[in-house]
């Protein structure tokens, strides 16, 4: 008899325990939804050191891409975009990476996006951004509107064509 109040105390308390992680988990993801529903504050650095904030944005559609230089997706993604940088002439690119600055603009200058006018890679010293945006995959990108209200978010390799298709 106390070996089965046993076994239904534990099994409560398990059930208890996995229910409140569970309402925990969908708070934080609603939490995080309605963070990002306009961009919000964050600070980075760009490449000449300088720090680089929500504040430093254009008053343009602004897509955010997540990258790891290593990563072969990332890579491709970067290809894409700059073989359709025209296509984006009226958007500001914002490369974010958790890599040292060398790294970061090596990836730049490979895929000749270093120096371009809508285009920008910031350094994330801290890691930060993963948390902010909520990244679970890389490349991950986050498309907002000139009134910087989310408009999509994209995990994993993305079609060029339908980041444009978002920006129009």
């Amino acid at each position: 008899m106390k070996k089965k109040l046993l076994l239904a105390l534990v099994l409560l308390s398990s059930a208890g325990y996995l229910g409140y992680r569970i309402i925990n988990k969908i708070n934080d993801k609603l939490e995080i939804e309605e963070r990002i529903k306009t961009i919000p504050d964050f600070s980075f650095f760009n490449m000449q050191g300088i720090k680089f904030t929500q504040n430093n944005l254009k008053n343009k559609p602004i897509v955010f891409v997540y990258f790891n230089s290593d990563c072969d997706y990332c890579q491709s993604e970067a290809t894409k975009i700059q073989e359709h940088l025209h296509d984006f002439k009226n958007t500001q690119l914002v490369f974010v990476s958790f890599e040292k600055k060398d790294n970061i603009l090596r990836f730049a200058k490979k895929h000749q996006l270093y120096n371009k006018d809508n285009v920008i890679f910031l350094e994330d010293i801290k890691g930060e951004f993963a948390t902010i945006f909520d990244v679970n995959s890389i490349p991950y990108i986050v498309v907002y509107n000139a009134n910087k209200k989310l408009q999509q978010k994209f995990k994993g390799a993305t079609k060029v064509n339908k980041i444009l298709e978002v920006l129009k």
